[in-house]
């Protein structure tokens, strides 16, 4: 009996070098967002190459699936081999806490510019996801804001490659730090309000951020040169009383903080940081983010240009943050 299988047609195995999949190159791999993302696309059979700065004390927090590639965003030659044969970039990484703005622009500015620089030289044109923030919409606010804005900037003047930016509001999870203490409180029935009475804010579970990548994975085309504000569906964001109902406590006890305490406080704590050379989440700018009146997203022009819905609701991510650790 003849062998009917055309000789000249490789058989797939996982060793043949046309059948290994184009990884997804991931920045900010070992951070609270990024191990979600690292997580969910891995799940989801997508092949993911962090990239981790030399020396970091932290990569435990890379899956053992990643292909791990430790370089520096300021190292060019590095950044050339990271981002070889890669199927498309996704920068999730970032400083949130700084002094001054030359404190923020290495991780949210020149990085993105030495990433994209690499992809030029490389001759590449995968496409470049820019995990921004809300406060991007917003660069006279603070340090932190101006340098979002100004990286987003440095992405959008390159010709090449296509790419999309995402901004999400406030995003929680599992070993999260900075939301924790605030669903923690409002589980108790208490809120220590910095903004106004009437402040509204949109939300977003890291686990739908993820989800949010991978659909942009699968339409990134639909999605090029564009800017999209994504949360977790719920109209018109929050106010304080719904998140602590959220949170399972049907009693609302508000203490609202004077904004001049509260700017009296960031400059202290300004002033402390400059003294002992450390970098401080709470600063004026912050403050001017904490007081505003609302930070709010609409999910339309991205569900509809890639299918994505966000699945976990804010009772349900309120519990999953405060029960996983």
């Amino acid at each position: 009996m003849s062998d009917s299988t055309n000789p000249s047609t490789p058989k797939p195995s996982p060793s043949h070098p046309e059948m290994t999949p184009a990884p997804v190159l991931l920045t900010g791999a070992t951070g609270f967002i990024g191990t979600s993302i690292q997580r969910l696309l891995l799940d989801s059979g997508t092949s993911v190459r962090a990239l981790v700065r030399p020396g970091s004390a932290h990569l435990g927090a890379v899956d053992p699936r990643c292909e791990l590639f430790q370089c520096s965003l300021t190292d060019s030659a590095a950044l050339n081999e990271a981002v070889s044969k890669v199927s498309a970039v996704v920068y999730c990484a970032g400083s949130v806490r700084g002094r001054t703005l030359d404190d923020f622009l290495p991780a949210n500015v020149d990085g993105v510019r030495n990433l994209v620089s690499a992809l030029r030289e490389q001759q590449l044109t995968a496409p470049f996801l820019l995990i921004s923030s809300l406060a991007a919409s917003r660069p006279e606010l603070s340090n932190y804001a101006r340098s979002k804005f100004l990286g987003e900037e440095t992405l959008q003047e390159q010709a090449a490659p296509p790419w999309t930016i995402l901004r999400p509001p406030a995003v929680y999870g599992p070993g999260d730090t900075e939301m924790r203490p605030i669903l923690k409180l409002a589980r108790r029935g208490l809120v220590v309000r910095p903004g106004p009475k009437n402040q509204r804010v949109s939300l977003l579970y890291a686990d739908d951020l993820a989800s949010a990548v991978a659909a942009w994975l699968k339409s990134w085309e639909q999605c090029a040169g564009k800017t999209y504000a994504i949360d977790d569906g719920h109209p018109g964001g929050y106010d304080w009383a719904s998140i602590v109902a959220a949170a399972g406590n049907a009693r609302l006890r508000e203490v609202g903080i004077p904004a001049p305490m509260l700017g009296a406080i960031a400059r202290l704590n300004y002033l402390a940081a400059t003294l002992f050379a450390y970098a401080p989440m709470l600063s004026p700018g912050k403050v001017r983010e904490l007081t505003q009146a609302d930070w709010l997203c609409d999910n339309t022009a991205f569900v509809q240009a890639t299918g994505w819905q966000p699945q976990i609701g804010l009772p349900s991510g309120i519990r999953l943050s405060l029960e996983q650790h």
